[in-house]
């Protein structure tokens, strides 16, 4: 069991290194598009069966949705990290601690976005200044979709220890079947049940759980190094310290992320209903690239912490250097398309002509720009991967969420136009990447010879 371990641990710490990220990378890729094309499903069917005032009620949920889910995300990428790390330095017995240790943590996490999503959920939205006409549908799918909270941070874990032992296949698997559950379930419950609202969220519940009830199972089932046993289930404090000293700041980086966006939303609610359709549904597209290219983040913290914990520096290097030029690529790839193919991208989840016309003022503004924040993301990967997260979760909250806030209430309160709005992106990126990188820089040149 364990010489089968090694060999996987030392042929990812060894051989052709760009063909072993792509490799690597590509069913991430695959699964995270996938978990898009289903999220679009969903606001499709609402878009085209529902009407405009579904959709907007379910798009003024988008951030804060996506806020709780990044941490989340978060919190798994600190584990990955972490049994990366134990991987490559071929410590099973820390490895296997920590598994069964990130398995409790998560869960207890889910389970407390949940009690939020039930009782937070109308503060939050009119918080966020939600249009009166679509508040009580919104309030009414965030709830539902916030009972699927502990099935996604299950699924965040299991797809985190598959990543780190350099296994992105089954993840891929499990999400593609309970994917096509969530398409089947959405046009059953929205076209035949008329739900509505209420029947896209339970749709995505079901689905979730069914995802981590799969790769929960392989787990179990597994002989490897990394699999759970149910009489190892158990928080050691050691373990605890270690996750939560990198999962938590991890998490808060991606939960910073989505706090300042909740501005951005709150600067789009203070146009009419049709800008804040358009922009849900272009905001699709944000998910779309930021998870083709989080495929090369995940990658990079996968390699540089197996590399770290394998002891080397060369990998650790070229590991940063690739995943970075693979993630620009991909955002300049598939921003400069969005923006040559907005409409027809648009068509998707709309047929009303004005909503078009107003999601196109985002693509315009956001296709150029998506390729910049790879060199934000991929040095909080980098320095995740080294097990610094404390650090750039205060420079990502410097840099995106108070640049952000500051933005909001200063140029755009100033100018009052979506173009000035959009903008913030850019210059919230940039200047976060200057010091993220130069952090990367730093703690690398700190490592032993």
């Amino acid at each position: 069991m364990k010489s089968t371990s090694a060999l996987r641990a030392h042929s990812l710490s060894s051989g052709n290194l760009p063909m072993q990220i792509f490799l690597f990378s590509l069913p991430l890729m695959l699964s995270n598009v996938l978990q898009v094309l289903f999220n679009m499903a969903d606001l499709a069917v609402i878009g085209h069966f529902s009407g405009s005032l579904s959709l907007a009620a379910v798009g003024s949920t988008t951030t804060a949705v996506t806020m709780f889910t990044g941490i989340l995300i978060g919190l798994g990428g600190g584990v990955n990290a972490l049994i990366a790390r134990y991987y490559g330095a071929r410590d099973y017995g820390e490895l296997r601690r920590t598994s069964h240790s990130s398995a409790l943590i998560l869960l207890i996490c889910g389970g407390i976005m949940t009690l939020f999503g039930l009782f937070g959920s109308r503060p939050l939205l009119q918080l966020l200044q939600t249009k009166a006409e679509v508040l009580d549908q919104a309030v009414l799918y965030m709830k539902i979709y916030f009972c699927g909270m502990p099935a996604l941070a299950l699924y965040n874990f299991g797809n985190a220890v598959y990543s780190a032992i350099g296994d992105t296949k089954k993840p891929l698997l499990f999400l593609s079947i309970s994917g096509v559950l969530n398409v089947v379930l959405n046009l059953f419950f929205v076209i035949s049940c008329h739900l509505d609202v209420a029947g896209v969220a339970l749709a995505s519940i079901l689905s979730q759980y069914l995802s981590a009830a799969l790769i929960l199972l392989t787990l179990f089932r597994s002989q490897q190094v990394y699999s759970l046993r149910f009489r190892e289930l158990r928080i050691c404090p050691k373990n605890r310290r270690e996750i939560l000293s990198l999962g938590i700041p991890s998490g808060l980086q991606n939960g910073i992320f989505y706090v300042a966006n909740l501005f951005v939303q709150f600067g789009v609610n203070s146009f009419d209903t049709v800008m804040v359709a358009g922009n849900s549904a272009a905001a699709n597209a944000d998910g779309l690239v930021y998870d083709v290219m989080g495929a090369f983040y995940t990658a990079a913290s996968s390699f540089i912490g197996l590399n770290y914990g394998a002891g080397n520096r060369k990998r650790i290097r070229q590991s940063y250097l690739i995943c970075m030029g693979y993630a620009f690529g991909a955002g300049a790839i598939l921003g400069f398309s969005l923006l040559a193919f907005g409409p027809q991208f648009l068509s998707i989840f709309t047929p009303d002509p004005a909503v078009i016309t107003a999601g196109m003022k985002r693509l315009a503004m956001m296709g150029p720009m998506y390729c910049v924040s790879a060199f934000m993301d991929g040095a909080i990967a980098g320095c995740r991967g080294l097990g610094k997260s404390l650090v750039p979760m205060v420079a990502v909250f410097t840099g995106s969420c108070v640049f952000r806030v500051v933005w909001v209430f200063t140029v755009f309160a100033y100018f009052r136009t979506i173009s000035s709005l959009y903008l913030l992106y850019l210059f919230s990126w940039a200047i976060t990447a200057v010091f993220e990188n130069w952090y990367f820089i730093r703690c690398f040149r700190k490592l032993p010879r």
